[in-house]
């Protein structure tokens, strides 16, 4: 005969041993909870060579961009690599160019905000805003090593107060950085929790 405490023990076992593997094959078919709609399935990746040219046009033809992006909307967040760890938008193109219209039909459509397209369009709360977060933002370099400073001075007058607002912080007029970017030594932001 089994004592009470060796039953619920013995219970308690198969209880939870049933809740793991329950937990494991829901993981394993990705079957979502009761009452959680399933997910749709992904499209497919998109053309490599598609993604390369609204990157490569974005340095330089809105026309381009919108014949590019209007037949792909998927394509106004598409990212290209250009190898070494040298990672670039359609947006961030615009925004290491200057290319103001063209950083504002890519938002327009959905493009992922970016600290170098909020520069480059004076946009002075967002630059802010970044750097509350981490106030070594500026030395993060954007696609080719090009920086935040780069791109707030290819904004012209428009981001002039974005530019006033980074000198009077101390930011260094440095328009460049190497890649693949590593951290200098003390300057790394401490994680958030």
């Amino acid at each position: 005969m089994h004592s009470r405490r060796s039953f619920l023990r013995t219970s308690a076992g198969l209880v939870a041993s049933g809740l793991l593997l329950n937990l494991a094959t829901a993981q394993e078919t990705k079957t979502p909870p009761p009452g959680v709609p399933k997910a749709p399935p992904k499209p497919p990746a998109l053309p490599p060579d598609k993604v390369q040219a609204v990157v490569g046009q974005a340095h330089r033809s809105l026309e381009k961009v919108r014949e590019l992006v209007e037949a792909t909307p998927l394509l106004a967040n598409a990212s290209w690599d250009w190898g070494g760890g040298d990672f670039e938008t359609p947006l961030e193109a615009a925004a290491h160019t200057g290319g103001r219209e063209i950083a504002e039909y890519l938002l327009s459509k959905g493009a992922r905000p970016s600290l170098y397209a909020a520069g480059m369009l004076g946009h002075l709360d967002v630059v802010k805003a970044f750097h509350a977060v981490n106030p070594q933002a500026h030395l993060v370099p954007g696609p080719h090593g090009f920086t935040l400073l780069h791109c707030v001075k290819k904004g012209g007058d428009t981001a002039k107060p974005v530019l006033d607002w980074l000198l009077a912080q101390g930011v260094p007029e440095v328009t460049q950085r190497p890649l693949p970017f590593i951290w200098p030594a003390g300057t790394a932001p401490a994680p958030q929790a």
